[in-house]
């Protein structure tokens, strides 16, 4: 129960401390009063707070923002490695110096929202801004769990719009040139991804204990993942995990020429069973970045094919190209390792004669051929 103090001012005036206990037992103030009546409505109204559990600490919200993520949020992420990674990233480079020694509790919508509009001025995407927000916003909503805060300053930002681009598949002629043109030591580590459409940390996983040459087919059970040195838990670059991205393994079959490249790849380079099927040749995994801008832009620049194909496009068009042919959504959705079939779903249609295909369809609707009448006789 709230109660009062008595205090005697130096003027000879009387002043009224209102009194209540926080929800920790700890004896707090809600202020002075020149009157009794005022300072018990004050002690009251905490107290009130304090019954219904919405009474809040203001002094949790002094904690700087650059020491709540890296004391409090950053340990609390249950994520990979490479995720942890990426979000210190984001922090220094776009966080820590805009809010680092701001208080928790006084970093305003306001601030928030001036932070999205000068990161998109300065040609900042909308889609990585909207991806560097909702990481933003899960800092204060671990605060707000905490008491730190009140309010989350990220509910109500005003995001710039994202323009959703029209995505190109790669055709087997365009993939046909682009293999053409790559260093001959590289086209099998990109038959293989054209073949299984496994993501780049699986397919520089691969070892000759996932291939099984009897039966044809192929195990993805490790990924490595490739952080900065100065986020990485190990001190180093390049980390393996036990499990692919989808935390499940999957096996798929590979079509019999590949089989037999690979085993030759294997036998020729005296390959043991837990070493790298694709390294450099120093037995060390490829860089992503260094693959990409060494061997695969040239490659794509020099094979005269018009637009920007990444690496990661030719598992895009492995699944387009098996639903195309015939596949259904449940097997390429479990080949390619998808933890839901609306994920695969959007493959559906991609190739550029699809769209072909859907008039053909309409015009044998709308005009079905017609069996040529009888010529009458004389």
């Amino acid at each position: 129960m709230a109660w009062i103090k008595e205090r005697a001012s130096d003027d000879g005036d009387k002043r009224f401390v209102a009194c209540y206990r926080d929800p920790e037992g700890r004896q707090r103030s809600a202020g002075t009063y020149s009157s009794r009546r005022a300072a018990e409505r004050a002690g009251n109204r905490e107290e009130a707070k304090v019954r219904e559990g919405s009474w809040h600490d203001h002094s949790r919200g002094e904690i700087a923002f650059g020491d709540y993520v890296e004391t409090v949020w950053l340990p609390s992420k249950q994520v990979e490695t490479s995720t942890l990674a990426a979000y210190r990233s984001y922090l220094d480079k776009h966080f820590i110096p805009t809010f680092g020694r701001r208080p928790m509790g006084k970093i305003l919508p306001s601030e928030v929202q001036r932070w999205v509009t000068t990161a998109t001025e300065h040609g900042l995407s909308a889609a990585s801004v909207g991806k560097y927000h909702t990481m933003l916003k899960s800092v204060f909503e671990r605060a707000l769990v905490d008491r730190v805060v009140t309010f989350n300053p990220c509910a109500h930002t005003e995001l710039p719009k994202r323009v959703k681009k029209k995505a190109r598949t790669l055709t087997p002629e365009e993939y046909a040139a682009i293999l053409t043109a790559l260093p001959e030591q590289h086209r099998l580590m990109i038959e293989t991804a054209i073949n299984t459409g496994v993501r780049w940390g699986e397919l520089i996983a691969l070892k000759p204990r996932h291939l099984d040459c009897d039966t044809g087919r192929l195990t993805v059970e490790e990924t490595i993942v490739e952080v900065s040195i100065k986020n990485s838990p190990t001190g180093q670059r390049m980390l393996t995990k036990p499990y692919p991205k989808d935390n499940e393994p999957r096996t798929m079959g590979l079509p019999p020429e590949l089989i037999t490249q690979l085993g030759a790849h294997i036998t020729e380079r005296g390959l043991r069973s837990g070493e790298l099927l694709f390294a450099t040749r120093q037995g060390t995994p490829f860089s992503r970045n260094t693959f990409r801008t060494r061997v695969w832009r040239p490659a794509v620049a020099a094979s005269g094919v018009d637009f920007d194909v990444r690496v990661h496009d030719l598992r895009h068009a492995h699944a387009s190209w098996l639903l195309a042919g015939g596949s259904d959504l449940k097997s390429v959705m479990d080949r390619m390792g998808h933890a839901q079939i609306t994920t695969t779903q959007k493959y559906l249609h991609t190739l550029p004669d699809a769209d072909t295909k859907n008039l053909t369809a309409l015009d044998k609707t709308r005009n079905p051929v017609r069996s040529p009448r009888p010529e009458p006789d004389g």
